[in-house]
């Protein structure tokens, strides 16, 4: 073996981390907010062991309502990323269709993905387990809608990066989800969070979407002031969304860099 050759492979990996701050973030990431998300479960049920009288309906059911905010909102990603990576980006700009009718088309394609992904899944819940999403009733396409809306909005967020900074942007697209959901309170309430971050958590539309979930599953009974509050949040996130995407484009448009993505 020849030390000198590995020791020179060894470099330019080491070399590549060393300068690249997005690889070097992401190496931190990851491990971190496994360690936060965790961390608030465990003190959860540490603190209130008597909290929930079926645990494990509870648990399944906000898993099941996060990802569908997971699957929507990387759903819209990956139509955009694969646009990219199969080097057909410039053409669906050059192709007469105008903003909003690739927002609607990649809207109604990520649902697709999302239903086929998450419905073998839900179905397999009550046999296996013994727990079925549908006990939520009606709010449960209050939930659903409300958390799509968010995961199609973190969407366009992550599309716009990509249309403004290109490919390296990527990553951003499967860790934004990961960052949100220690916030998100989604197997705990937000009491569970320091005081500054209830501040930040008290901003996300998913604080009150998974407190609401809680509240049916627990008490039986419907508080439409956290839908509103949800759907309201949604529509002022929803809007940033599309504005920052937009602006996005037209900033990618004037450097020209929307004909080198891909490349």
């Amino acid at each position: 073996m020849n030390l000198n050759k590995m020791y020179g492979l060894f470099l330019r990996h080491f070399f590549l981390i060393k300068s690249s701050f997005p690889r070097i973030l992401d190496l931190i990431y990851w491990p971190t907010i496994q360690i936060i998300l965790w961390g608030f479960i465990s003190k959860f049920f540490s603190i209130y062991s008597d909290y929930y009288n079926n645990v494990l309906g509870i648990i399944l059911t906000c898993a099941i309502l996060y990802d569908i905010l997971f699957r929507s909102s990387i759903s819209f990603n990956m139509l955009f990323l694969e646009e990219i990576w199969s080097r057909n980006f410039t053409n669906l700009f050059i192709a007469p269709l105008k903003l909003k009718e690739i927002i609607i088309a990649l809207i109604f394609t990520a649902l697709i993905r999302t239903l086929i992904g998450l419905v073998p899944a839900i179905i397999l819940t009550a046999p296996l387990f013994g727990v079925s999403i549908l006990n939520l009733g009606f709010p449960l396409l209050l939930l659903f809608l409300s958390l799509y809306t968010f995961g199609i909005t973190l969407g366009l967020f992550v599309s716009a990066g990509l249309i403004r900074f290109g490919p390296s942007f990527e990553n951003i697209a499967w860790s934004s989800l990961f960052l949100l959901a220690p916030l998100g309170c989604i197997y705990y309430p937000i009491e569970i969070l320091p005081n500054f971050f209830q501040i930040i958590a008290k901003g996300l539309p998913l604080v009150y979407i998974f407190d609401e979930t809680r509240n049916i599953l627990l008490n039986g009974f419907v508080n439409y002031e956290n839908l509103k509050l949800a759907y309201i949040l949604n529509l002022i996130y929803l809007t940033l969304g599309i504005i920052l995407f937009y602006f996005s484009f037209l900033k990618a448009r004037e450097k020209g860099t929307l004909i080198n993505m891909g490349e």
